[in-house]
């Protein structure tokens, strides 16, 4: 057992602003399943204190988040355990970990806030989208694809989640909040100033009528169908995961695991993307 602590939770602004800090820097703050049950206890925690009013989303470290674990003993771990599971026991076991608590995070009805910087791939993208509002530094860079909780579409719109996923691209900060993901773009060193900043302006506002807000907001996507987009597109995941073409390579020097698709998107752009992310 690994006993890291893999999420960090704190209160500022007099008790007001809840402050979730992914604490894995040295695996970039990769999202193992233990991970995600940290993070879903901070979120309860943070949705249950009546004193606190918004919720920031951090990570520790040059990264926001590498995306899904794929190397870590976290990972080792529940590599181990799963061998030989069928795809019955697959589906709720990853809808477990990358869809349900997504749909949770989003609908607290607090509102929330993500601070990104450096690397945001693929599983790092869901949890910044679950959150309402997105700020990044400069050098943020964000890497899309279809995986489980698909809000692609939702977040920057049909025509402009094809063009960027088709290419296998990351796409800065700037591009970012040009397409709608981002809402505001800051130099790096004041990065958490300028959001601490914006957090405490919106928690000065009466709780009820922030609640009413993100309720209003939502049931505009629920009514077009967001909820039920992001099932069926899990499911859709679960029949690409059937397919026998390989998502990841060990490479032979016993190297961490690499997901192919990133590999193909640093070469494309040259980026310097960590090799964690996405497997499931």
């Amino acid at each position: 057992m690994v006993d890291e602590p893999r999420v960090r939770y704190e209160t500022r602004l007099d008790g007001r602003v809840a402050v979730i800090s992914m604490a894995r820097e040295r695996y970039r703050n990769a999202l193992s399943r233990q991970m995600i049950e940290a993070l879903d206890s901070a979120f309860i925690e943070a949705e249950a204190d009546p004193e606190v009013r918004v919720i920031v989303l951090r990570g520790d470290g040059p990264s926001f988040s590498s995306g899904h674990d794929l190397g870590s003993p976290d990972a080792a771990e529940m590599r181990a355990q799963r061998q030989g599971e069928s795809m019955g026991q697959r589906y709720p076991r990853t809808r477990a970990m990358d869809v349900d608590p997504h749909l949770r995070w989003r609908a607290i009805p607090k509102p929330t806030i993500a601070m990104v910087q450096g690397h945001c791939i693929y599983a790092g993208w869901m949890l910044a989208s679950a959150m309402d509002v997105i700020l990044a530094a400069e050098d943020a860079q964000f890497l899309p694809t279809n995986f489980a909780y698909f809000s692609v579409p939702w977040d920057i719109g049909a025509r402009r989640a094809s063009y960027l996923m088709y290419d296998n691209r990351f796409i800065g900060a700037r591009e970012a909040m040009e397409w709608g993901f981002v809402s505001d773009v800051f130099p790096a060193d004041h990065l958490e100033a300028e959001t601490m900043a914006y957090a405490e302006r919106v928690a000065r506002q009466d709780p009820f009528q922030l609640r009413m807000m993100k309720h209003s907001i939502h049931q505009m996507q629920e009514i077009q169908g967001f909820t039920p987009h992001i099932l069926s597109s899990y499911s859709d995941r679960m029949v690409r995961a059937a397919n026998d073409t390989p998502l990841t390579e060990q490479p032979e020097d016993g190297g961490r695991r690499r997901y192919l698709s990133v590999e193909r998107a640093r070469d494309h752009r040259a980026t310097d993307a960590p090799e964690e992310s996405e497997d499931a």
